[in-house]
């Protein structure tokens, strides 16, 4: 996966007035697509919670604090599919296992294959759009819940590539 492609962002919405949204940067992984067989695809990804950017450093601090993702006991986020099927033309669910404070649980997500073909580098590369939603609650980190909203909407953008044999 290409880190400086990859955007990874939570939103959710804050008493019903706003609805926020915190960015998971310097994503970390591998993601295999197999066109022709596509359930031999897959996926696996580590977020480091240090790179969260809410874009206010004061909330970003309690964000990673005990009261959140506790992020000095719990350094990353992780994704790793378990299965992988077509949903139509240039659609697919991806289906795996996302921890989060050390508590795994299923997750889902709906792929968007937006382009295969060749980068700036010549390159062979591929792009995809993916959502989900979870519950705060699921992973310990639901305080306020339900005043500040349990569901949180999950979007990721993303692209690989394959460096050219030398």
């Amino acid at each position: 996966m290409d880190p400086a492609h990859t955007d990874v962002i939570a939103q959710w919405s804050h008493f019903g007035f706003s609805n926020p949204s915190m960015h998971f940067g310097q994503a970390d992984g591998v993601l295999v697509y197999d066109a022709d067989n596509v359930a031999a695809s897959s996926v696996q990804v580590t977020l480091p919670l240090s790179s969260m950017n809410s874009f206010t450093a004061k909330f970003d601090e309690h964000l990673r604090s005990a009261d959140f993702f506790d992020a000095a006991k719990f350094p990353s986020a992780s994704f790793k599919s378990t299965q992988v099927e077509a949903a139509g033309e240039g659609r697919l669910k991806v289906t795996g296992e996302l921890t989060i404070k050390g508590i795994t649980k299923p997750v889902v997500l709906d792929v968007t294959l937006n382009k295969v073909g060749e980068n700036m580098m010549k390159q062979p590369t591929i792009g995809f759009d993916a959502v989900t939603t979870i519950k705060r609650t699921d992973f310990d980190v639901g305080m306020y819940a339900p005043a500040v909203s349990d569901e949180v909407r999950i979007r990721i953008t993303t692209e690989a590539s394959v460096p050219k044999a030398e």
